[in-house]
């Protein structure tokens, strides 16, 4: 933090999004610690979705670089994904301040926590476009933020990684996401998310970063892959912020 930073906090001081602790940043060291080694400790994960794969009592069934059976059997439209963290706790309950209190300072503290678990893996990505999944005009109108976005502009990126927020499009949908199933999610999705053509020479033969805030069945990050694909990105890794069991859907 710089001396800047530093003198606008002792005049407007904040609080931990995660522990609710007074101080000047919006999350502290102590939380992020603490998600760093429970992020070291994780459990074995589907690389392709970010689903936690299963276990017996003695071990994990799998090894790092394997894919769920649902991956394998049916293989998404998306490469990859990295997940920060399940969706529970007190960063579930930041991310629903953020989307539904409209807390727009949850948004800051999230990035900063996943700056600071990421920014060692960096500079090992490849040059690549990141896009955060967008909202439909009408959505965008009554929450007021695209709480993706929020979290990406905060996020530390190095040059070869390049943000774009507006190149991706989403038409609205009547179906409401928290409450379909997987099924209704897949079809509600279909043909939903565009861009314009002069896009399309931007981005072909690219690499894709999507960014979201939730990956529940995965059908929205897929169906942005699609697309993506469609029109020929290469490659597709989404980043994801909480990663929910397959089985619910209440987000």
């Amino acid at each position: 933090m710089n001396n800047f930073h530093r003198f606008i906090g002792a005049l407007l001081p904040s609080r931990c999004i995660l522990c609710n602790r007074a101080q000047a940043a919006t999350t502290c060291e102590s939380c992020l610690e603490l998600l760093r080694y429970q992020k070291q400790h994780d459990k074995l994960a589907c690389v392709c979705c970010g689903i936690e794969l299963p276990t017996t009592p003695n071990k994990i069934l799998g090894s790092p670089g394997q894919r769920c059976l649902e991956c394998i059997n049916t293989p998404p439209s998306f490469d990859l994904s990295f997940c920060l963290a399940p969706y529970a706790g007190q960063l579930k309950t930041a991310v629903q301040q953020l989307k539904y209190q409209r807390r727009l300072a949850y948004a800051t503290g999230l990035a900063h926590l996943w700056n600071g678990l990421m920014s060692k893996h960096l500079d090992q990505l490849p040059p690549a476009y990141l896009l955060p999944v967008p909202l439909s005009h009408q959505k965008l109108a009554e929450r007021g933020f695209n709480q993706c976005w929020e979290i990406v502009k905060h996020l530390t990126l190095p040059k070869h990684l390049k943000v774009l927020p507006n190149v991706l499009r989403r038409r609205h949908s009547k179906v409401k996401q928290i409450s379909a199933g997987r099924l209704e999610r897949q079809q509600a999705l279909s043909g939903l998310f565009y861009f314009e053509p002069r896009h399309a020479e931007l981005l072909a033969q690219q690499a894709v970063i999507v960014f979201d805030d939730v990956m529940t069945t995965g059908s929205t990050l897929n169906a942005v892959a699609r697309v993506l694909k469609d029109h020929g990105v290469y490659h597709v890794r989404n980043w994801v912020l909480l990663r929910t069991p397959r089985q619910l859907t209440d987000v």
